[in-house]
């Protein structure tokens, strides 16, 4: 028993844990998979042509495939993320002073990117964290961590809010680039509550390198999803406020084993989308 809890390397207890993350992968999955359905069937119940999801279609079933081909993911994770991927690689109109409703975006860049840093990052020092029990499972992500990361973003942009799809986007790429950038040569983590020194992967602990390089991420991703539209400065503060919100989440309710760490990433990026979303 001591021995599988060690392996296990959280303070919630794993069956909760596992609970709770297939509760939220059920409903989450379910929501985002109505949300990717809904518009095409509209359209092919009003006799509408399906031509405008064609390309969006395309482009998220070759990048499941290659998620899952580069081991990314999990193969059900991989699916998932076809669908997040199909809702936000769809067009849409956003209206602005300066340009109203006469430019199409997309968040399909932003996503692309988000895939580029996190990957890299994970890759990042692999071996010392791997060393160390830190690293993620070489088998991929799971679906309900795809959903716990992204399916705010999939379903802010599927109710027509951009900025919070963006927000959402931003704190999800900048809490695993942090993470992964901390463990790997962040130095000495410290709690966010109390500032004591705690080890590296402790839930809520902090590094200064890793904290800047998660900010700069959120900066990469806003920049990609938005072009230097304006609103891009209030997107970018909401993604470093859902980051900060991730770590005192950890050091609060999740270290006392209320939640799990999934969970954790689906509220935080749920803030990040909100405050976007409000101040937008």
């Amino acid at each position: 028993m001591v021995e599988e809890l060690a392996r296990w390397g959280k303070t919630i207890p794993r069956d909760r844990d596992r609970a709770q993350s297939r509760i939220l992968l059920w409903t989450v999955g379910a929501l985002v998979g109505l949300s990717a359905l809904f518009p095409p069937l509209t359209a092919l119940l009003h006799g509408l042509s399906l031509r405008s999801f064609t390309a969006p279609l395309l482009i998220s079933v070759g990048f499941a495939l290659l998620v899952w081909a580069l081991r990314a993911a999990t193969s059900a994770a991989a699916a998932m993320g076809s669908l997040i991927c199909f809702i936000l690689a769809r067009p849409r109109h956003i209206e602005t002073h300066h340009d109203p409703l006469s430019t199409e975006h997309s968040a399909l860049l932003a996503l692309i990117t988000l895939f580029v840093l996190t990957f890299a990052a994970t890759k990042f020092g692999r071996k010392k964290k791997e060393a160390r029990g830190l690293s993620e499972p070489r088998s991929g992500r799971k679906a309900s961590q795809i959903v716990a990361n992204l399916g705010v973003a999939a379903l802010f942009a599927a109710a027509g809010s951009y900025a919070g799809a963006i927000a959402a986007l931003a704190e999800a790429s900048a809490d695993t680039v942090s993470s992964e950038i901390g463990q790997a040569i962040g130095g000495q983590a410290r709690l966010l509550t109390t500032w004591r020194r705690v080890s590296a992967g402790t839930d809520g602990g902090v590094t200064i390198l890793g904290t800047i390089a998660g900010l700069v991420a959120a900066a990469i991703i806003v920049a990609t999803g938005t072009a230097h539209r304006p609103g891009a400065a209030t997107i970018w503060v909401a993604a470093c406020a859902g980051l900060f919100f991730d770590s005192f989440l950890g050091a609060t309710i999740e270290r006392r084993e209320w939640i799990g760490n999934d969970l954790v990433n689906f509220t935080s990026t749920l803030v990040a989308a909100l405050i976007a979303t409000a101040l937008s």
